[in-house]
């Protein structure tokens, strides 16, 4: 069994959007309503894609889960922070997926200069709890019946990570195509391969 950790393509939209279906649609983990078609996860991948890693993991070259960080906020003093997200596939469980999808993804975070990472999760919900937690995330605070989905008022607690010590003189993080011509850039979105149960 072989695996690898890389950036996300436009063409794993379709891959994407089979694999996060089931969180819309069958859970309150995703507070969307509608799954995104092919089409608009492709939209969403080449949407940030310059800013922000999504990254996919393959075993054996089929695509069996991925993870991805996104804006905090829009305003210019959130950007050393991001959120971060997390889908994979039931047939590949059991395999430390989200350890080494997480584990890749932060250190090409801190390699582009990000300072903080946060996790948003629909309680309860104790495997991606008990998932952040092992990786070092701690609860800072809960939404109380901040959304409605699956006939019932939903919490969402929100959990924090620290990627590095602070700066206080921190540098804006670079974009996605400078952290990747980094000599360091291979190192990081592979180091989480080693975590993964093959």
């Amino acid at each position: 069994m072989s695996a690898i950790i890389r950036l996300a393509r436009e063409q794993d939209g379709q891959r994407f959007a089979e694999i996060y279906k089931p969180y819309v649609t069958d859970s309150a983990v995703s507070f969307e309503i509608d799954a995104p078609t092919s089409r608009e996860m492709s939209e969403r991948i080449t949407a940030v894609e310059r800013k922000h890693p999504w990254l996919v993991c393959t075993i054996d070259s089929e695509v069996a889960g991925y993870v991805y960080a996104s804006p905090h906020k829009a305003r210019p003093a959130y950007c050393w922070s991001v959120d971060v997200a997390i889908y994979t596939d039931a047939a590949f469980r059991r395999r430390r997926l989200g350890t080494a999808l997480y584990t890749s993804l932060f250190e090409c975070l801190r390699l582009q200069g990000v300072y903080n990472a946060y996790a948003g999760i629909t309680v309860p919900n104790d495997a991606s709890i008990g998932l952040h937690e092992a990786l070092g995330f701690q609860l800072v605070g809960l939404y109380n019946n901040v959304g409605f989905k699956c006939g019932a008022w939903r919490d969402v607690g929100w959990w924090h990570l620290k990627l590095q010590e602070y700066s206080n003189n921190p540098v804006a993080p670079m974009d996605l195509e400078a952290a990747c011509a980094l000599p360091q850039w291979e190192a990081a979105i592979s180091a989480g391969v080693a975590e993964l149960r093959l």
